[in-house]
């Protein structure tokens, strides 16, 4: 079963388990697709889908720290509750070391040589990567690596 299938299935299950939170963050997210489709005019494939999902934990992630800034725990702990229904869409997070590897061997591929040569690097790791590990901690390895 495919992302897109997967994700309209839990719509589905969360409907008919009467789980608000769970059918909230599932629509936010279809939603979130359709208008990028639109956007684009045409399909999503699963990497975009994994990126869109990523962009939506980081936002719900910046809520919950605004929410718990401003004392307001009860929406902060529902942010959080949409956090895990949108991770269990992504595959399993890259661990330290298959990252550490990863990108030694993207930048032995681009033959990089200095922070120059950050972008290329970037580029060719970001879709490698997409939705199995947060872009800053991505960055600030491959900076580290390349002083």
């Amino acid at each position: 079963m495919d992302l897109l299938q997967r994700i309209e299935q839990a719509l589905k299950d969360a409907m008919r388990s009467r789980d608000e939170n769970k059918r909230n963050a599932v629509r936010l997210l279809l939603t979130a697709m359709k208008v990028r489709e639109k956007e684009i005019k045409r399909s999503l494939n699963e990497t975009e889908i994994q990126q869109m999902i990523s962009t939506l934990i980081k936002q719900r992630r910046d809520s919950a720290e605004q929410y718990e800034k401003g004392g307001r725990k009860d929406l902060a702990e529902k942010e959080e509750e949409e956090i895990l229904v949108l991770q269990a869409f992504l595959p399993e997070p890259l661990g330290r070391a298959e990252l550490e590897k990863l990108v030694g061997d993207v930048i032995a591929e681009v033959g990089a040589r200095s922070p120059k040569d950050m972008g290329r690097v970037m580029k060719l790791l970001m879709p490698l990567v997409a939705g199995r590990v947060d872009g800053k901690e991505v960055n600030e390895l491959v900076r580290k690596r390349l002083q």
